[in-house]
């Protein structure tokens, strides 16, 4: 706590005409308005029976009857008043605030007539610093340091940090920026309203974030647990505070746009959410229509088994031969108002439970395969975001789906199945399924002779041994392509990392049966998946997006994450500007 002044936006030359006695300009009643907060007793606060009261009431009233003005009061957060005031928005703030050479850059302030000090209490063993400054010259003290276990140490990649304080917007940021290194996610949400607010139950928070981030912290699991629920909470009004109005068009085209990519993050996660006995392929098909009732440009057709049959996609039908549930194909086509280019093609893989088939998963953690249909959750949620946003693009979403079951029916190691494309495939292994549903439907994409081709998939393990669950795995044939996934990845903290594809993996899928086989072993695992993918895409523009270490998490936090429709939004976005 350094010195706390009165916020001052008023220049008191501006309103004079008449000087009085003492020498101060006559204001002649003019009405002036101040903001201030009633939550710093004994500056400004509420009484036990909520009047405004304090120290800095009082030197207002004096100063009005000096000057011969009238005061009006409002309240806002202490975070937001400076900018407000520096805006115009009121004529001057009154609360005790530091003093500090930025924020006279915006406002004038009073004389300080108030000191406080606070006292830094440390180890006698912690050598790291002495003073205030050598602390705060330290970043790593500010969020924790090695052997020092600070919140940045203790979090979790995918955590949520809510900060509700009034620390600077700069500090902020700084602190958001970090975090986001580490694959944290922050909200900013100050309080606003103080005693009165509280007292009165209207307090204000403001959340300031990413999409994905304020998502994130609104979002409630759609769960399937008896009993009454609270309702979720929702964003219903925002407003802005302290934007320039040369910015406030930008401003609003951002809120509108992060609103959309959350909206889109939040039915992909509802749907991924859901366990396989309520999200099969027939449900995803219904949930794709329903998106075409609510949105005049989507186009849906769910192809049942014999539509799929007729379009030669042997590799998606020998998957569905172990289930008894009917796959589908789901085709969602977003026409642009006015765009005549080429479309994007997002293609997810949609297996709404994978036991491995013949080749059957270890038992533990084979709960969280209802996650293995990410990819079409996530298709399904970016149409949204384009009807939503009536982006001028046209959009393509083609999601393959089904279930990958042990029966007496089902794929065997070692069969031979036939392409869309006509390339036949040795399958090695039956787990190995969701490249075997994409390569038909990355083939099926060629008619739309799109300008990109996209698909999501919780396609290998081996892609969370390489990366974790901090970054999305990008495979291409194509860099630049890559490079616009990576790039938007960073805007909108939802991080993604190119990995090589180069014809050397190709060469590990030979068969000495088929075209190729399925799998080529262990080494490059997540690579040699990818390259399965791209000897059906060959004169395509295309990119393979393996989202099995970022999409969801396991355990006992058990959830989608949401990821990765605030990339995506942030890469159609952009493409719809060009």
């Amino acid at each position: 706590m350094k010195l706390a002044p009165l916020l001052a936006g008023l220049a008191l030359a501006s309103f004079a005409t008449v000087a009085l006695a003492d020498g101060l300009p006559d204001m002649a009643g003019k009405e002036v308005t101040i903001v201030t907060e009633n939550a710093y007793p004994p500056l400004q606060f509420l009484d036990k029976d909520g009047a405004a009261i304090g120290w800095e009431y009082d030197a207002i009233a004096e100063m009005a009857k000096r000057l011969n003005m009238t005061v009006k009061y409002e309240t806002i957060s202490w975070d937001a008043m400076i900018p407000a005031v520096s805006e115009g928005q009121f004529d001057m703030g009154m609360t005790g605030i530091t003093i500090t050479d930025e924020r006279k850059a915006m406002v004038d302030f009073s004389d300080a007539y108030m000191r406080s000090q606070s006292v830094m209490m440390a180890r006698s063993d912690d050598s790291r610093f002495t003073d205030a400054k050598s602390f705060g010259a330290d970043e790593a003290l500010l969020l924790g340091a090695p052997g020092q276990p600070g919140a940045i140490d203790l979090l979790k990649s995918g955590a949520i940090i809510i900060d509700t304080s009034t620390i600077a917007p700069r500090a902020t940021r700084e602190m958001g920026e970090r975090l986001a290194a580490k694959g944290i996610l922050m909200v900013d949400a100050p309080v606003s309203g103080g005693s009165e607010g509280a007292q009165k139950g209207t307090l204000t928070v403001f959340l300031g974030g990413t999409a994905e981030a304020v998502s994130a912290a609104l979002y409630r699991v759609n769960d399937l647990k008896s009993g009454k629920k609270a309702p979720p909470p929702a964003l219903e009004v925002i407003k802005f505070a302290g934007v320039r109005p040369s910015s406030a068009a930008a401003a609003r085209r951002g809120v509108v746009h992060g609103l959309a990519s959350a909206n889109g993050a939040k039915l992909m996660r509802d749907l991924a959410n859901l366990p396989g006995n309520v999200c099969t392929p027939t449900y995803l098909g219904e949930q794709a229509l329903a998106l075409a009732a609510r949105h005049d440009r989507i186009k849906v057709r769910v192809l049942d088994e014999a539509e799929i049959r007729a379009e030669k996609m042997g590799c998606f039908l020998a998957v569905t031969r172990g289930s008894d549930e009917p796959p589908k194909f789901i085709v969602i086509e977003y026409k642009a108002p006015r765009a005549a280019r080429a479309p994007v093609v997002l293609v997810g893989k949609g297996i709404t439970f994978d036991t491995g088939g013949i080749s059957l998963k270890d038992p533990g953690a084979m709960d969280e395969m209802k996650f293995d249909m990410s990819g079409a959750a996530t298709v399904i949620g970016m149409m949204s975001v384009v009807a939503e946003l009536g982006l001028n693009l046209n959009v393509v979403g083609l999601v393959p789906t089904c279930e990958n079951m042990p029966s007496g029916r089902a794929i065997k190691p070692g069969d031979i199945v036939t392409s869309a494309a006509g390339l036949t495939v040795e399958i090695l292994n039956t787990d190995a399924e969701g490249r075997l549903i994409l390569c038909d439907a990355l083939h099926y994409s060629r008619r739309y002779k799109p300008q990109a081709v996209i698909d999501i998939a919780t396609l290998t393990g081996a892609c969370v041994i390489a990366l974790g669950h901090h970054h999305t795995g990008v495979m291409t044939n194509d860099d630049k392509l890559a490079a616009e996934l990576v790039e938007s990845g960073l805007r909108a903290d939802d991080r993604a990392w190119q990995m090589p594809l180069t014809d050397e993996y190709g060469e590990q899928l030979r068969s000495n049966f088929a075209d190729m086989a399925n799998v080529a072993g262990r080494d490059g695992g997540a690579i040699t998946a990818a390259a399965f993918l791209g000897k059906f895409t060959e004169g395509l523009r295309w990119a393979h997006m393996d989202i099995a270490g970022s999409t969801y998490v396991g355990g006992a936090a058990k959830g989608s994450t949401g990821r990765p429709v605030a990339l995506l939004s942030d890469f159609l976005l952009r493409r719809a500007s060009r």
